[in-house]
């Protein structure tokens, strides 16, 4: 390595957390963020560097129209996708306020541009004239779109944030109540209308659709117990889960589960279970400890 790409490479690692970040929260996927942001510092070391005038704004310029160009492909996946899908899940110690799962997944309906443009302003603090530039539009243009993404995301928008002990004795309830088999218990946790999310992603078993009631959820849960969740799975940590209260779980396979839940008014809005290998092999690198 040359000393001009010695320079290059530690302009660019200070920004490497940030760009990691962006890329997650547009794409969902630890993995392909760490795509996209390797993909971005393979670009960024091809660059005049003398013509960057700001090093930040030219990055996040860049990793957005990666994202950008991903989701595009990603989107015709999703379409064959099987069950629900469901981001890979982050882990906190400590609750995400302003990006939650529930937002995550609104901004899933949203078209590509929208999402990046709500992303990049509305979370990420740039001013339209930059979120113009890095979506190649105008800044009026990039005004309107987070204006569209905004409108259909209003109603996922962080709700009251709860306080993190408290959310943690909710997640160690409803774990207790749902491995014991005390379906009592567990149906008073649930509100009438509560929606159950589960993600196999055909690799290993889920519903294969969004289940919402409560008696239905009882019922799903009791299939799901029967072939999947006995006595033989062990509670490796409570914690925070895209900002909702959850838990991790080694199930009978061996294969690590992420469940999340989402509270609201004293009971349990929604409950959001990550079963695919495939997007929990980032937790067996350590995180889960």
């Amino acid at each position: 390595m040359t000393r001009g790409d010695a320079s290059a490479a530690e302009r660019f690692e200070p920004l490497r957390p940030l760009m990691r970040r962006i890329a997650y929260r547009m794409l969902g996927s630890h993995a392909d963020a760490e795509d996209m942001v390797q993909e971005a510092f393979i670009r960024w070391m091809r660059v005049d560097h003398d013509t960057v005038r700001a090093d930040e704004a030219f990055l996040r310029r860049m990793i957005a129209r990666l994202c950008l160009d991903h989701l595009k492909s990603a989107r015709t996946r999703r379409e064959t996708y099987i069950g629900p899908w469901l981001p890979e899940p982050a882990i906190e110690e400590e609750p995400e306020t302003d990006f939650t799962l529930p937002l995550m997944l609104a901004l899933e309906r949203l078209s590509p541009l929208e999402r990046a443009a709500f992303l990049l302003h509305d979370v990420f603090g740039m001013d339209f004239a930059a979120v113009g530039d890095a979506l190649e539009r105008s800044p009026e243009a990039a005004r309107k779109l987070a204006a569209r993404a905004r409108g259909h995301v209003r109603e996922e928008a962080p709700r009251f944030p709860i306080e993190p002990q408290l959310g943690l004795d909710v997640a160690r309830a409803f774990h207790a109540a749902s491995r014991s088999g005390d379906i009592a218990a567990l149906r008073d946790m649930l509100a009438a209308d509560a929606a159950f999310h589960s993600d196999g992603g055909g690799k290993r078993s889920a519903a294969f659709r969004i289940v919402t009631g409560v008696e239905d959820i009882i019922t799903i849960h009791k299939r799901l117990a029967e072939i999947a969740w006995n006595q033989d799975t062990q509670l490796v940590r409570l914690c925070y889960v895209n900002g909702l209260p959850g838990f991790i779980t080694r199930e009978a396979d061996g294969e690590l589960q992420v469940t999340a839940l989402l509270p609201h008014d004293g009971k349990i809005a929604a409950i959001y279970v990550m079963r695919n290998p495939e997007k929990l092999r980032h937790l067996d690198g350590g995180m889960i400890h």
